[in-house]
């Protein structure tokens, strides 16, 4: 039998690294917004808390393994703050990619200010302003969970609705964590369609609306897998869901994108950019 041609080959490609000094959010987050532009199957190996010496020759040890196994140079995706610690790192048998290197020096030019060079500075923000809001927008977003409470949505930057399973908790929790914005979510259920109305106590809240909407098809392969065979997540019962649902979004002027061929960052962006929001998080 033929092999198949290299984007859908079933082995990895690469193993890639992700090294840092904190946390490895950062340089994990960037190292996936570039692997994604490549039909390629990544290993990923993970090494946070790089902040030793001894810890970045055992980084060095683990590429270098790598490299041998594999055949191929690793992808080191590095955000190592102490140029020390990078300098070890990079005498390793993988293909760097610094981020320091890359944007901070040239930054310190471009500025005139050198950069403060702390390990774990971007994570170090418990007593911010910005932490804050974020933790406080995560309780606001579990409470407001699936219509549990309609108290105090006045506080809402945004009230999510649709259908069941439409992706409505995901980018809730995502809008909370990332930028500090108080987002509700409220399903639609038959008995609104029937009603042809929205539920009572979000009518007050409609300018801060935005609908999710979903395929019926996917809808019905996600609501398969948590209830299989019922009626909930039958392909009639689904078109008639989602068809009711963005019929009532249509007639009430409510803002809508469909989540089937979207990633929950895709979909933040695009309320974001909708409710105008001003809130950031780093």
């Amino acid at each position: 039998m033929p092999s198949l041609p290299p984007p859908f080959q079933t082995s990895t490609d690469r193993t890639v690294f992700f090294v840092s000094d904190g946390t490895g959010i950062t340089a994990e987050t960037f190292g996936h917004s570039v692997l994604t532009q490549f039909e390629l199957r990544f290993k990923e190996v993970r090494l946070p808390f790089v902040d030793t010496l001894d810890k970045a020759y055992d980084a060095v040890r683990e590429i270098n393994d790598a490299y041998e196994v594999d055949g191929k140079r690793p992808i080191v995706f590095s955000t190592l703050v102490k140029a020390e610690l990078s300098t070890v790192v990079r005498q390793s048998k993988g293909m760097h990619m610094d981020l320091i290197q890359t944007f901070v020096e040239p930054l310190e030019q471009e500025l005139g200010v050198k950069s403060t060079h702390t390990i774990g500075r971007s994570h170090n923000i418990a007593d911010s302003e910005d932490y804050k809001q974020r933790i406080e927008a995560i309780n606001f977003s579990l409470a407001h969970d699936d219509g549990q409470s309609n108290q105090n949505l006045v506080a809402a930057d945004v009230i999510l609705v649709g259908v069941s399973r439409s992706g409505k908790t995901p980018t809730s929790l995502y809008l909370a964590m990332q930028y500090g914005v108080k987002a509700a979510n409220y399903p639609l259920i038959p008995d609104d369609f029937e009603r042809g109305k929205l539920p009572s106590g979000l009518i007050p809240y409609k300018k801060k609306l935005f609908g999710l909407s979903i395929a019926p098809d996917r809808l019905a392969e996600v609501r398969n897998e948590r209830r299989p065979g019922s009626k909930y997540a039958s392909p009639e019962n689904c078109r008639y869901e989602v068809n009711e649902a963005e019929k009532m979004m249509r007639r009430e002027g409510i803002r809508c994108v469909s989540s089937t061929a979207k990633s929950i960052e895709e979909i933040a962006a695009m309320i974001l950019q909708e409710i105008k929001s001003d809130k950031r998080s780093y």
